[in-house]
């Protein structure tokens, strides 16, 4: 009988430990990495000619983030070797972002980096004959940029590179994401909206609580082309009215409240530039039922919510006719910024055509909720 307790016993400590083993395994612990692992091409001492290859293979090893986790790495590209974590005064990242240790580098993509590198390192014509390049690749964490760590430096002695333009453009899309419990979240974006006519404008009608923290992407990911706080981003009137700071880079809101978010991008010279702006949250109704076209006052501007959950109200229609609802940007028409509440839900105009006509009656109002997408008449 006693071999049988003690027998019991030790399986239960079996098991027990067992389970404590499985519970470490299931919620692994974060460790930031002090490195890994460029690997050298096998042919790095050919000469790497770039106007007649496809591609340039590169290998690495994976961060030890303590657990396999999904991880985006990004090419960097320099004249002289990287330093630690500090880079050298003139270097560029490629746009391309990969999310396996092998990075098949488009030889296009890698000549124009080059050759955006050597103007801002030299004035003089840009080589005809090889030259030597140092390669290091950035990594980070794919769900939410966290976890920066630089690959040691390789070196290409003899890279032939040629003077190529890549087609830089316009986004035709935006998303706002927001820092919430330590997380950047872009599967929990904001779509902002197109203003008809002028591309690469966006705006959105948002609320946000004092310290909130947002970034701005042209695509659903964080892929290290986000549009974070920089000096002369927003105008002095924005920073004083929303109370914009930086955080880590990020942009962050001082000031609690609703606001129109507008973001407008600018090409330069192959270089895309952005201005931020934070607006009082003023939407109107126009059109016969607003009382007549053009009329943005007191007596077509909507009621905002005091918090976040709440809905905006219109004044009651004038006369019966088809709803037209709007925002109204500085020497821009309205019907570029206009929408209407389609199937119970806000149908916003953006790049599009006249919309469908929904009619409304004098006397009913217009409430929206910006925060759920949702409007009704009533």
């Amino acid at each position: 009988m006693k071999k049988v307790n003690i027998i019991t016993l030790f399986v239960c400590a079996l098991l027990a430990l067992t389970a404590c083993e499985d519970d470490n395994n299931s919620n692994p612990t974060f460790q930031d990495p002090t490195e890994f692992v460029l690997n050298t091409p096998a042919y790095a001492s050919s000469v790497y000619d770039l106007k007649h290859s496809s591609t340039l293979e590169l290998t690495c090893s994976q961060p030890n983030y303590s657990y396999t986790a999904a991880t985006t790495y990004k090419v960097q590209l320099a004249l002289s070797e990287f330093a630690g974590d500090a880079a050298v005064a003139n270097y560029v990242t490629l746009a391309t972002a990969y999310t396996t240790a092998r990075m098949n580098v488009n030889a296009s993509e890698f000549a124009q980096g080059l050759v955006d590198l050597w103007k801002a390192s030299s004035s003089e014509s840009f080589p005809t004959t090889p030259m030597k390049i140092y390669i290091r690749i950035k990594a980070a964490l794919t769900s939410n940029g966290m976890g920066v760590v630089y690959s040691n430096t390789i070196e290409l002695p003899q890279v032939l590179g040629y003077h190529v333009d890549i087609p830089v453009t316009l986004p035709t899309k935006m998303y706002m994401a927001s820092f919430v419990n330590n997380v950047w979240d872009w599967d929990k974006r904001v779509e902002m909206v197109s203003v008809h006519s002028n591309p690469g404008k966006f705006w959105s009608v948002q609320y946000f609580a004092a310290g909130d923290q947002i970034k701005f992407n042209s695509s659903k990911t964080w892929d290290g082309n986000e549009v974070s706080y920089s000096d002369g981003l927003c105008p002095a009137t924005s920073v004083t009215y929303a109370g914009i700071t930086s955080s880590n880079g990020s942009i962050t809101i001082g000031n609690a409240g609703w606001y129109i978010v507008v973001l407008s991008s600018t090409l330069n010279d192959r270089t895309l530039s952005y201005t931020l702006e934070f607006l009082e949250p003023n939407v109107y109704s126009t059109g016969n039922p607003g009382g007549g076209f053009d009329i943005f006052d007191e007596t077509t501007k909507f009621t905002v919510p005091t918090d976040g959950t709440g809905e905006f109200i219109s004044p009651a229609f004038v006369a019966s006719g088809e709803m037209r609802l709007c925002i109204k940007l500085t020497d821009i028409d309205w019907w570029k910024t206009e929408f209407i509440i389609l199937g119970g839900k806000l149908a916003y105009r953006a790049t599009g055509g006249d919309q469908e006509i929904v009619t409304v009656a004098a006397g009913n109002k217009a409430y929206l909720n910006f925060g759920t997408g949702e409007g009704s008449v009533k």
